[in-house]
């Protein structure tokens, strides 16, 4: 019976070492070293003509992190050189585009460090650049305004042609002019008339003729259109006729 005793004992004792032993090796376990690129803003990235677009980097880091380095290029680059970054606070990056970035797909990779600068976590995350093209030239061409001489009351006829440069000149269709008048002794101009383009960018107003004075026509320009303006036309207003 002692025999049967001291064994139980001893079994016992073992149980609790191993179940001791288990549990200061979970406590000793190290954590894994976590990162994360939490935001991207904005996204996509917008840039266009001579602007400067600055895009932002969150990154998340556990309290084991004492560094963290962030770069980004274009998705499938091969040789082009990363993109200068700024550390702000608390790992947050900035990144300025430009139009002479490539549009399309951009990867950013964010790497963590430890206290002896070792890697310990890295983190992935994908955003888009888009490049605005510059506005094309155009023109207002063969503008006239008719006739040249004419008495008071009566009309005065306009008509031009708005052009745009895009690979050699061609016609804009669809698009307003306006024509806009001074008269002798004034310094300011005066809107009379507007018109949209028809085929071959062709336009045609009309106004009525009250003093003397010089009429031109306008284009202001849109989203991929630049603005014009045309030469001036100098009219010639009566009373009467002599």
């Amino acid at each position: 019976m002692r025999k049967i005793a001291v064994g139980i004992i001893s079994a016992l004792v073992g149980g609790a070492m191993l179940v001791s032993g288990g549990g200061a090796a979970s406590a000793q376990a190290k954590k894994a070293s976590i990162i994360e690129i939490r935001d991207i803003s904005p996204n996509p990235v917008v840039v266009g003509g001579d602007d400067e677009t600055t895009a932002y980097f969150k990154v998340d880091a556990s309290p084991d992190v004492q560094k963290v380095t962030l770069s980004v290029v274009p998705e499938g680059a091969r040789t082009l050189r990363a993109k200068d970054v700024q550390q702000l606070d608390s790992w947050r990056f900035s990144v300025p585009f430009n139009a002479n970035d490539p549009a399309g797909k951009w990867k950013a990779t964010a790497a963590a460090f430890d206290k002896d600068g070792k890697q310990v976590a890295s983190d992935s995350a994908y955003f888009s650049v888009e490049v605005k093209q510059g506005k094309a030239d155009t023109r207002i061409v063969r503008f006239s305004a008719d006739p040249d001489r004419v008495r008071k009351g009566r009309t005065i006829e306009f008509s031009g042609r708005l052009q745009v440069n895009d690979d050699g000149w061609e016609g804009a269709r669809g698009e307003k002019v306006n024509i806009y008048y001074q008269a002798n002794g004034s310094s300011g101009w005066k809107w009379v008339a507007s018109s949209k383009t028809r085929w071959g960018g062709k336009f045609n107003a009309e106004t009525r003729a009250w003093r003397s004075g010089q009429f031109k026509a306008v284009f202001d320009g849109s989203d991929e259109l630049s603005g014009s303006e045309s030469r001036t036309e100098y009219v010639k207003v009566y009373r009467h006729w002599w």
